[in-house]
């Protein structure tokens, strides 16, 4: 593969290019590893900057219509949107059904939008492992805002929030049993959340429950990276497409003041850091798991079952191993 040529393609914005680009890093494979990093280094100081949306939110609730709606609106106004849309992987066969493109069908046919769905690989946190890679893909191809949807709200799902610039969490109309059945974790790394399916019937129950999550916020400890106002509650209508341009306009008000005042690079460059010590942690798991480190695992696993050894013993032993193998390997 020409590294060079489909670097140059893809900043010229080819989408068959960034797709294959896509492929490429989310291959496990240890050639297109060493491919995948040297396109993205190749890549690396292209001057442009994305905004980087994440979004998540209970099953049912409406992601991909919202998504639809919300894409549709910025391409609009003249912006290219990328959609990354992480779908779950089945734990039994790895397979997953990558229907988002069926969902956003409109989207889909907009020449300004991109819709790229992953698979999570039972990865956890809400996203695919290499997710990470793809928006630095994305933005380097010229897109204006880039939305990550994840799997759906579960209690590792604030990963997403390591990758984006603003968290938007999208929730039901609903009472009480709603509130307080999202973890307080989520909603202390979300930005912004959008009371969705504000609309017919549901308008007034969405208003309510927009009023007890914003009672619920002003609980939560402010942030000394957002204004006072931040963050807020929001009613939306996918369907509808009503409240979509408030939503965004309030979240370029965050983004702007977080611009202003320093906390925008900072926080990108924090999670730089971030996903550098993951992809070490990822990386030495993936080499425990290669012969003939994974042999020994085998063996001392075998060990732990039958009472030979303690789980934290046998631990020490596999990593006195690879670490001999590993000396062997570099001389």
């Amino acid at each position: 593969m020409d590294i060079d040529d489909l670097s140059n393609r893809i900043l010229a914005g080819e989408r068959r290019a960034l797709a294959r680009a896509i492929t490429l890093v989310e291959s496990g494979r240890a050639d297109h590893r060493t491919q995948a990093t040297a396109l993205l280094e190749k890549l690396r100081g292209h001057g442009r900057e994305a905004l980087r949306i994440g979004l998540s939110g209970t099953p049912g609730v409406g992601k991909s219509t919202f998504i639809e709606a919300f894409g549709c609106m910025l391409t609009g106004l003249g912006l290219k949107v990328a959609v990354l849309a992480v779908d779950p992987s089945s734990a039994r066969s790895g397979g997953s059904i990558l229907g988002d493109k069926t969902r956003m069908e409109r989207l889909s046919r907009d020449r300004n939008a991109f819709i790229r769905p992953s698979p999570s690989q039972s990865q956890l946190g809400g996203v695919a492992r290499r997710t990470r890679e793809g928006i630095d893909l994305c933005e380097a191809a010229g897109f204006d805002v880039i939305l990550i949807e994840t799997v759906g709200v579960g209690q590792s799902e604030t990963m997403v929030a390591e990758m984006s610039d603003l968290f938007l969490l999208l929730l039901a109309p609903a009472g009480g049993d709603e509130l307080q059945g999202v973890k307080r974790g989520i909603m202390e790394m979300a930005d912004i959340l959008l009371i969705n399916k504000a609309d017919g019937d549901l308008k007034p129950t969405a208003i309510r429950t927009c009023a007890d999550y914003a009672g619920a916020l002003r609980l939560l400890r402010k942030r000394p990276q957002d204004p006072q106002e931040f963050p807020k509650a929001l009613t939306v209508s996918a369907v509808e497409e009503n409240g979509l341009e408030q939503a965004w306009q309030e979240m370029q008000t965050l983004t702007d003041w977080r611009k202003d005042n320093g906390h925008f690079a900072g926080r990108r460059a924090q999670q730089a850091r971030y996903w550098f010590e993951s992809e070490v942690r990822e990386t030495l798991l993936a080499r425990l798991s290669r012969e003939p480190v994974k042999g020994a695992m085998t063996q001392l696993g075998a060990q732990v079952e039958s009472g030979v050894q303690t789980p934290s013993a046998a631990a020490e032993a596999l990593l006195g191993q690879y670490l001999q193998i590993s000396t062997v390997e570099r001389a």
